[in-house]
This record gives C-alpha cells, structure tokens and sequence, in this order.
C-alpha cells in the first residue's frame, strides 16, 4: 500500500482515522498498533497498512490521539505510599510514554474533600483525562456529574457499573489458585482469608469454590474470614489443624496471612510443602520470596492494570468511549510452597 503523506494545513492524523480506514474499532486499532494478543493476524495487519497509509505509527499514538489538546492527564489516588498504588501508577505512566504525556499526580490521602480539591484544580489546568486510582478493590463513589473529561476508574471500580473501570479479575484469580493447588496433587483444600466485607475475598473464595466444583472436590471446612494480618494467619492455621488434621493445602487471602499459616504449620510439625501446601495472594515480594520456603503466590498484575488504564483513557479521549467494568487477568508466580505432592 502506498504511503500518503498528509496535506498540509490538515489536523493531525488519529487513531480513529487509522480505525476508519481500516474497517476495526478504535480499541482493535490500539491493539494491533501496540501488538497487544486477541487480534486476528489479517486485522492486524489491515491496521498497519491503514497506519503506514496515513503516515501514523505506534509511537506518535499518544500524539495524534492528543493532538489539539493540552496533552496531560491527571492520576488520582488515595494510597501513594501504598503497594498497590504505586505499581499501577508506574504502570500508567509507562504506556503514557516518556515526554509523550504530562501526568499530574496526586493523592487524596482517603479524604473525600481533599480528592474534590485536587479534582478541580486537575480540571483548571485543562487535563484531557483523569485516571483515579482506588486503594482497595470496593467499589468507590464516582467523581461529580461535572466532571467533563473521560475518565478511567483502576483498581477500585466506580460505584456507576456503566462507568469504565478496570479492575483485576480476582473470581478467575481464585479459580487459578484452586487449579494449581489440584495440579500439585493436593484434594483436602482449606480457605483463610481477609475481611467479608471486601469484595476481593468473596470474589476469589466464590472462584476458588468453582474450581473445586469442577475438579469435584469439596472445600475443607468453611472458607475462614478474619483480618490482613500474620496474626490472623496463625490463629486461624491452629483452629484449622485442630478440626482438620489432614488438610493438605491451604489457600490463603493474602501473602501476609501465608505467612503467619505457615508459622503454625511449622510449629506444629508440618513439612510445607511435603505435608501441607500453602499458597498466598498479591505476590508482595518481600514478604513471598522471604519466606521458608519461598511463597507461591497470586500476582495481580497490577504494572499491567495501570497500562490497560491508560490504554483506555486515550481511547476514551478519542471519543471512543467504553462503559462497564473490565476485568485484568492475574497470574500465579510458583514457588516452593506448593511442590507437587507425592
């Protein structure tokens, strides 16, 4: 196909005029453009003839979906120093790409008058988008209706479902876990988790429940909520083992409760992984590779949310608006507390 430069004194080339041409959706054109999976060889290829014809490629994405504007967005959160805000952040800010984007940042602290603060002077200095950054997985309250820039809800949805959020899919993260736990040989599974009220312990104990349905297994006791805490972690291992002696494998609702399992488990004379498989959440680094042994744990991608966020906000800002929750796959990184059983 030959290549058309663009007239001069025209606006600068899009992504959506790269999705026209080609006949695909401004998502699909991201897709192939940025050589993300899920996207047939002969579309991408029809994208890429498309972007060569009009003389956009992958690295002026930023550029042309920003071109008449003030070129900067805005990121939002309430829990900079916290460890899952920072790799979404960082995340975000990769796919932006440097010098492409200006990103304000800022943190709200959880405070409700100071998030409305930060939002409007984001908004005074014309940003063409905001991405807010939830410190939880609970559904948070959207911004205000005056709000008259896209914006993209990560890691915490918007309480709004037609909203476009992007959250990690911690029902199939459940089920992932479960499945491994079997693929190692283990069939009296237990649960310990956090908190009820959050909807990521329920969203991974319902997932690791249909994974246990479909190996044809049952759940050994009930799934045991307590707290985030190492503490937790011990004192729920204990009433385990007192009312399960034979319990094989336990999966636990975060790396922090692991590892306070796993302390009991030694204390009480259990070989992990020989005896008793154990299995955590979140892959905290510190805390998983500096356990004994090591912690197999559930990674919630979180650098990869931050991405898709951002990818979702040029879309947006192109018009090409998403609505609903969309759901970023987790992945389980293998470690020494679930060798196969045997």
């Amino acid at each position: 196909m030959a290549r058309t430069p663009a007239p001069r004194g025209t606006r600068a080339t899009t992504l959506s005029d790269v999705a026209r041409l080609a006949g695909v959706s401004v998502a699909t054109a991201s897709k192939a453009l940025n050589g993300r999976n899920h996207v047939h060889a002969q579309t991408r290829e029809r994208v890429l003839e498309a972007a060569a014809q009009l003389s956009f490629s992958p690295n002026s994405l930023a550029r042309g979906l920003l071109a008449g504007r003030t070129g900067t967005v805005g990121l939002l959160t309430s829990d900079l120093v916290g460890r899952f805000s920072l790799p979404i952040l960082m995340g975000a800010e990769d796919a932006f790409g440097a010098g492409q984007v200006s990103v304000f940042l800022c943190d709200a602290r959880g405070d409700a008058i100071r998030e409305r603060h930060h939002v409007q002077a984001l908004l005074s200095r014309r940003v063409d988008g905001l991405i807010v950054v939830g410190s939880s997985t609970d559904p948070r309250p959207p911004l205000a209706d005056s709000v008259d820039v896209p914006v993209v809800y990560v890691y915490a949805p918007s309480e709004n479902p037609e909203h476009l959020s992007i959250v990690p899919d911690n029902v199939n993260a459940g089920r992932m876990a479960v499945e491994h736990l079997v693929a190692c040989g283990r069939t009296r599974i237990a649960h310990i988790s956090g908190d009820r009220h959050y909807s990521a312990a329920r969203d991974r104990a319902a997932g690791a429940q249909a994974a246990l349905d479909a190996a044809g297994l049952e759940l050994v006791g009930e799934v045991a909520y307590g707290a985030w805490e190492e503490g937790w972690g011990r004192a729920a291992a204990g009433m385990l083992l007192d009312r399960e002696p034979e319990v094989d494998a336990v999966l636990c609702g975060s790396d922090q409760v692991a590892r306070g399992v796993l302390d009991t488990l030694r204390e009480r004379g259990r070989r992990i992984p020989e005896d008793v498989a154990v299995m955590g959440f979140d892959n905290w680094d510190v805390l998983a590779t500096g356990a004994r042994p090591q912690l197999t744990s559930v990674d919630m991608n979180l650098e990869e949310l931050g991405r898709a966020a951002a990818r979702a906000l040029f879309e947006a800002i192109d018009a090409e608006h998403g609505l609903g929750v969309h759901t970023v796959q987790c992945r389980v990184v293998v470690r020494g507390s679930t060798a196969s059983a045997g």
